[in-house]
């Protein structure tokens, strides 16, 4: 599955929507997602499991590119 995790770079301040970023990450679950970017010490905000048709909408974007975590 691909997930849509939404991101502040500094995870010690406080979370201002203009500096929040998106980033696409496959993984099996939720949690997964998580681990793999604990190390990155980023503040996330919110996961969102993308279904087919978000997917797709997504692709479209010339931002999008699935991390490799």
């Amino acid at each position: 599955m691909i997930f849509k995790v939404f991101y502040q770079e500094l995870a010690n301040e406080v979370p201002v929507r203009e500096r929040t970023q998106a980033m696409y990450v496959e993984s099996e679950t939720e949690r997964e997602v998580r681990k793999k970017l604990a190390a990155k010490n980023l503040n996330i905000e919110y996961i969102q499991v993308l279904n087919e048709d978000h997917l797709a909408y997504e692709k479209q974007s010339e931002d999008f590119q699935v991390e490799n975590v």
